[in-house]
């Protein structure tokens, strides 16, 4: 599918959802297993909590938590929600009002959330807008 826009042509900005891509109405197929610790990824072991992170690029997001003692497991995904169940080629061109978001499973008692907060903090420029990359 060509898109017919350059990549991140409309990224300092969200499009109206005139302008927003189409997207599907069945949602992305994904495996259950996290591809580095083999954990699943949509259980929330009991007293676990979830926390969600936008930071740029979700993949160097995404390893910036995964080895922090106290993390369960970690996926990558969208926020927002004008396309739905948009594809990354399509959260690319900027026109679905998603950002790229890690979410992460952590045990509070081993890993307290200030503690994910200033890891967050430590490697997030919140003055790069949409573009920040990883």
């Amino acid at each position: 599918m060509t898109l017919g826009v350059s990549i991140g042509a409309f990224k300092q900005r969200l499009p109206s959802p005139e302008r927003a891509l189409p997207g599907r109405a069945t949602p992305i197929a994904i495996t259950d297993r996290h591809h580095v610790h083999g954990r699943p990824l949509t259980h929330v072991p009991e007293g676990c909590a979830v926390a969600v992170f936008g930071m740029g690029c979700f993949w160097g997001a995404e390893r910036l938590f995964w080895s922090v003692p106290g993390v369960e497991t970690t996926a990558v995904g969208y926020a927002g929600d004008i396309t739905p169940n948009p594809t990354y080629a399509e959260v690319c061109t900027g026109l679905t009002g998603h950002a790229e978001v890690v979410r992460v499973v952590f045990d509070p008692a081993r890993c307290p959330y200030p503690h994910l907060l200033r890891r967050f903090w430590e490697s997030h420029d919140p003055t790069q807008g949409m573009r920040q990359g990883n």
